[in-house]
């Protein structure tokens, strides 16, 4: 009876950790309202004459003489002769009130009329884009004003280093935008003058294409290294801090202020908490630490804006994120950093309420990015219109501008339009990205006007919409991929594209996107009509070829959560150029799609068929016809690699879906497709990583992670027969040696036998019978299945996991037998060992069916499955523990029987623990995953397994504690009897 309650207690404990783990794996499925796009290529239209202007009259205005100069260029770019820009001229301008801020029409002269100067240089702009993309100069005298008031720009590649060496590494996932890094001098006098006057080479250029895009805004990341907080006493005397602020202010202040003179609005951005080591110090004296619902620790960084405002007098507000911070974001040798450390709707509401009071003062005023992380309404701010309303509801401040990505989540296709721009009483901006982070990096054709429109159409039914923000370059990592740099170097044209048509869209949502991308196509590339028909063609086609080569798309259509996690519509590819090979990613994206596996495929295969055809379409230009032929070059090697990729992504998809399809059916023919695609894959990989591994602009995709996923799929067969064999191999030996006392010993655990010479009775030992060979087989017959079981478990490929597994095993095994004296060895030989057993034989059940890739797949996917499985495993585990004790106490008594346990178990996991901690967790994590390919590989190289899963990093702290603790107790007991 007792042994039926036990088994009854440990199946019980079992249930609730089956359960919880359950509630954190949990799949949750639901279609997503994902938008429909359908570009087209615009029809042919006949390219006008430029107007025959030979002098522009303006006033002696630099943003106004920079607008006619860009009328100028765009002349001389139609082969006419460059006017004369000056006070008067055959194209004038007249100030005239009563027309909106950047309204502005063209009269008969032509004369461009504003109130403004803003809305007179966008007329300018207006006509130097027709001028260069063949749209006739109409003067009408229709009045022309932006839709959208407030269109900002990343810095583009302003700062941003070009390190051959260091794209060709390809393994620098660091997500520092510092653009100000390559001035940064260790000590006095703290700035490279020379730097400085590089990068604001690269700024100026920025401000005049983006100007000319249609934008007045732009955002510079920026904030603690121009302050001093003089006064304050955060800084000691002598502190380098203060110098390096006051350097940094007088070296980069004339740098941003001219986007200012050139009529641009200028935003600093940081990350919240902006940190330096001497603020941290300060705020840990005065505020007792990172305080962040703490009027008091705001009071320190509304001085800090203050000073910004008042010595950076251009500058027109602060950009705040609070969603993203730490070691990653951090540039190399910089004292200043973040941490994400406003996590709660009373911080977010305290820090908001200081800025804007600052803001108030200076009349500048506050962009907060809705972008978070984590749990509670501050990490669902980006996606829930509950959360949304939670944090920033009772907030009314017409200072304040929230600014939010379009899309419900990161920079991905299929997913919904981001409802939460819809939602509240403020300011609204949306988010667009150009160089789509997770597209290819701007390597690959990715048209988004259609797209772009389609969501600015939909967030005007909000009226507090009032602007974009396009990032030009920005999202990323800025040296893990292509080396491409916005207007400076690489093929950085096919993302220009989204940022000329998402400023165009910005001033007049309802034009057609297509218009857009044609003009655009004429801008940079031809006037010619078949270069302009095929490139346009071929930009048409780009989102298909994005949306069915890079996403798997029965499962991308869907809203997804699993693991604990919310993942993204890509999955299968992690951040931009990994193709992942573990068990978690792939089992889910085959099980939510498992009834269209034959369209999964298919979209791979079409997808190349789509890329060829726009590599014909480009290829079948005439190179005469293109201003650059060097562009038409480029644009026919980034559409010959994507087709190369596409078809290594369709060997590999097709390979690991029809392998999930065998474990999930035991289909023979899955099993055959999946051996076939291997074959493929590995052809296909061979050719792409020779035509593309030396490749800085179009770089070879890391398979490294797709090479481990099908060496282990490739042994699953193997695995299970393995796994049938040692299943065999303990059934013949039982049935051999039925009779030896070893054997009934092991099946019969509970029954007494006596130990001879032991002078106790035994508990299932072997008895009076036993012999040499009996004492040996009764620990080494389990011994052997756990070691082969758990070999099997990981296709003979992880020592990472065997050797603490296996060594754990051993310790307890070891310390168990030395504790327990000679007389009690055999009979707790046998009780341990028979528990060890059944624990194996399960093991080794399920992975007879279809090898350990099938019980991945279970674990992951199925529910049911995975309950009874974790229920009857946990419970065997406990009861290893439990037949030790019961096997110990007839002899020891209940004290001396849970004192040798205690130290037995607490060993293994003080062992662990220390050799972790020395080992360091995320390496341990890194390397254990890396061999067992259960979770993304690219997640410790990018993100961080311990950060991103909220691993905490004092586990083996707290394990070597543990165990030195269990110890301790069990050594105490142990010396009492009872």
């Amino acid at each position: 009876m007792r042994v039926v309650v036990a088994v009854l207690v440990l199946l019980g404990l079992g249930g609730v950790v089956a359960w919880q783990v359950g509630d954190a794996l949990g799949l949750e499925v639901r279609p997503a309202d994902v938008p429909v796009e359908r570009p087209v290529a615009a029809p042919a239209r006949p390219l006008a004459p430029p107007p025959g202007i030979g002098s522009i009259g303006v006033p002696d205005v630099p943003r106004l003489r920079l607008a006619a100069t860009a009328v100028a260029d765009a002349l001389v770019e139609r082969g006419l002769p460059r006017p004369v820009v000056g006070g008067a001229g055959q194209l004038g301008v007249r100030t005239e009130a009563g027309l909106p801020d950047e309204g502005y029409r063209v009269d008969a002269g032509p004369v461009v009329v504003g109130s403004t100067p803003a809305g007179i240089a966008a007329g300018l702009y207006d006509i130097a884009d027709r001028v260069r993309t063949g749209r006739e100069v109409v003067a009408d005298g229709r009045v022309v004003a932006p839709r959208l008031g407030l269109r900002l720009t990343d810095l583009g590649a302003v700062g941003l280093p070009d390190d051959p060496e260091g794209f060709a590494r390809g393994d620098d996932y660091s997500l520092n935008s510092d653009v100000v890094g390559s001035a940064v001098l260790p000590g006095a006098p703290h700035v490279d003058r020379a730097a400085v006057d590089g990068i604001a080479r690269q700024f100026r250029e920025l401000v005049r294409h983006a100007l000319a895009d249609g934008y007045n805004a732009v955002v510079v990341p920026g904030f603690l290294e121009y302050v001093t907080f003089d006064g304050l006493g955060v800084h000691p005397d002598g502190d380098p801090h203060v110098a390096r602020a006051e350097a940094m202010a007088d070296a980069f202040g004339p740098v941003w202020r001219y986007a200012h003179e050139m009529g641009m609005k200028v935003f600093l951005s940081t990350d919240m908490l902006a940190l330096s080591t001497p603020l941290r110090s300060y705020l840990e004296r005065e505020v007792g630490g990172l305080r962040t619902e703490d009027e008091r620790l705001w009071r320190v960084y509304r001085a800090g804006l203050s000073e910004v405002f008042e010595e950076l007098s251009y500058v027109d507000g602060m950009m705040i994120r609070i969603g993203e911070g730490g070691a990653a974001y951090r540039f190399a040798g910089w004292d200043y950093h973040s941490e994400i450390a406003v996590t709660t709707p009373e911080a977010v509401r305290a820090m908001l309420r200081a800025f804007l009071a600052t803001a108030a003062e200076h009349d500048r005023e506050i962009v907060f990015r809705t972008w978070s992380v984590g749990i509670g309404a501050v990490g669902d701010l980006h996606t829930s219109r509950d959360a949304y309303e939670q944090v920033l509801g009772g907030l009314r401040d017409d200072r304040l501008v929230v600014s939010t990505k379009y899309a419900l989540g990161d920079f991905y296709s299929h997913l919904p339009l981001n409802d939460t721009l819809l939602a509240g009483h403020h300011r609204r901006i949306a988010e667009f990205q150009s160089r789509r982070e997770f597209e290819g990096l701007g390597a690959l054709p990715d048209d988004l006007g259609e797209l772009h429109r389609h969501a600015l159409r939909a967030f005007l039914a909000n009226p507090r919409l009032e602007g974009v923000w396009t990032w030009r370059q920005g999202g990323g990592p800025l040296a893990a991929g292509p080396r491409s740099l916005d207007l400076r170097t690489g093929f950085w044209q096919l993302y220009d594209l989204n940022s000329y048509v998402t400023g165009r869209l910005a001033r007049d949502p309802d034009q057609d996107p297509a218009r857009a991308t044609a003009d655009w196509v004429r801008r940079t590339f031809s006037h010619d009509p078949g270069v302009v028909r095929g490139v346009c063609e071929a930009l048409a086609l780009s989102r298909e070829a994005i949306t069915t080569g890079l996403y798997v798309g029965p499962y991308a259509r869907h809203r997804v959560r699993a693991l604990g996690l919310d993942p993204p519509p890509m999955m299968w590819i992690f951040e931009w150029d990994i193709p992942t090979g573990d068990s978690a990613t792939l089992g889910t994206v085959y099980a939510v799609g498992r009834d269209r596996v034959d369209e999964a495929v298919a979209e791979g295969a079409a997808a190349v068929g789509t890329a060829r055809r726009m590599r014909e379409l480009v290829g079948a230009t005439d190179p005469a016809g293109w201003r650059d032929p060097a562009l038409r070059e480029r644009f026919v090697a980034a559409l010959d690699y994507q087709v190369d990729l596409f078809g290594v992504l369709a060997a590999y998809r097709t390979a690991a879906l029809r392998h999930a399809q065998w474990l999930d059916t035991g289909d023979t023919g899955a099993r055959d497709a999946a051996r076939a695609a291997r074959a493929e894959y590995g052809v296909r990989r061979a050719g792409h990583l020779r035509a593309y591994g030396d490749d800085l602009e179009l770089p070879a995709y890391n398979l490294v992670a797709a090479d481990l996923g099908l060496h282990r799929a490739a042994r699953d067969e193997a695995m299970a027969w393995a796994a049938r064999g040692v299943l065999l191999g303990l059934v013949l030996a039982f049935a051999l040696g039925w009779r030896r006392p070893w054997a009934r010993a092991l099946v019969r655990p509970w029954r007494s036998a006596g130990v001879p010479g032991a002078g106790v009775p035994g508990a299932g030992a072997p008895g009076a019978g036993a012999s040499r060979v009996d004492r040996v087989l009764v620990w080494a017959v389990p011994a052997v299945a756990v070691g082969l079981a758990r070999a099997v478990l990981t296709w003979f490929a992880a020592p990472a996991h065997l050797v603490p597994a296996l060594g754990a095993w051993l310790l307890f095994a070891v310390v168990l037998r030395l504790t327990a004296g000679r007389a009690l060895r055999s009979r707790l030989a046998a009780a341990v060992g028979a528990v060890a057993l059944l624990r194996s034989v399960l093991l080794l059940g399920v992975l007879a069916v279809r090898g350990p890739g099938w019980y991945w797949f279970g674990f992951w996917t199925d529910p049911v499955a995975r309950a009874v499985y974790v229920t009857a495993a946990f419970a065997a585990f406990l009861g290893v523990l439990v037949a030790a004790y019961a096997a110990l106490r007839g002899g020891l008594g209940r004290r001396g029987a849970l004192g040798r346990v205690l130290v037995a178990a607490g060993t293994p996991l003080a062992a662990l623990g220390a050799l972790v901690a020395v080992v360091g967790l995320e390496r341990a994590l890194t390397t254990w995953n890396d061999q067992l390919a259960l979770l993304p590989w690219g997640l410790s190289r990018i993100l961080g397994i311990t950060v991103h899963l909220g691993v905490p990093t004092a586990l083996p702290a707290v394990a070597l504690v543990a165990g030195c603790a269990a110890v301790a107790l069990g050594a105490a007991l142990a010396h009492r009897r009872g």
